[in-house]
């Protein structure tokens, strides 16, 4: 397991061997996700969208098909003035 320090600022050095996982360089930008078991994630934002796919799924969790997502869109769209 490989760990880091968190600086009186608040700031942490993302290790090198994480940094090579993820694909990250200097300017990168990450994501912190609370899961619905409480694990924080870093999600780094420098790869394409479809590589996100299924990271948010949970155990017995039905998968959306795009005309429930349009719909669940328009709906919560219908909110806004």
């Amino acid at each position: 397991m490989t760990s880091a320090t968190v600086t009186s600022k608040g700031q942490v050095t993302i290790p090198k061997e994480i940094r090579d996982y993820l694909k990250l360089d200097v300017g990168s930008k990450v994501d912190f996700v609370i899961d619905a078991d409480g694990q924080v994630k870093v999600i780094p934002l420098n790869i394409p969208a479809k590589a996100l796919s299924g990271i948010l799924h949970r155990e017995g969790m039905k998968a959306a098909t795009i005309e429930e997502m349009e719909r669940a869109i328009a709906e919560g769209a219908s909110g806004w003035t």
